[in-house]
């Protein structure tokens, strides 16, 4: 699956989502839901390293939580950058791959 494949996917979830919930998407949106996700990621490693609550998950279930929060932020990253005509590719191109060249 190519990135801009996995975009339109995932911006389809993000719909469904806002519809079910009656969630209005504008551009601060997906900059505050990044924020809450990345709180959710922290409170995960955390837990997962011992250094937060781990409400009695086994280890199992604190690396499966925290691998959904992972991609939870890797979602709301992308969409982010959509809702602002971010080429990715081109930014990524740009500011990390292009120390491959040098």
């Amino acid at each position: 699956m190519n990135l801009k494949s996995l975009i339109t996917k995932i911006e389809r979830v993000s719909e469904l989502y806002s519809k079910k919930f009656n969630i209005s998407r504008n551009k601060l949106w997906y900059l505050l839901k990044l924020q809450e996700e990345m709180g959710e990621l922290t409170q995960a490693y955390l837990s997962m390293n011992g250094q937060g609550r781990h409400k009695d998950r086994s280890k199992e279930e604190l690396k499966s939580r925290f691998e959904n929060e992972v991609a939870d932020v890797l979602c709301h990253v992308l969409l982010l950058a959509q809702s602002e005509g971010v080429d990715l590719k081109k930014a990524i191109d740009e500011k990390w791959l292009k120390r491959l060249n040098s």
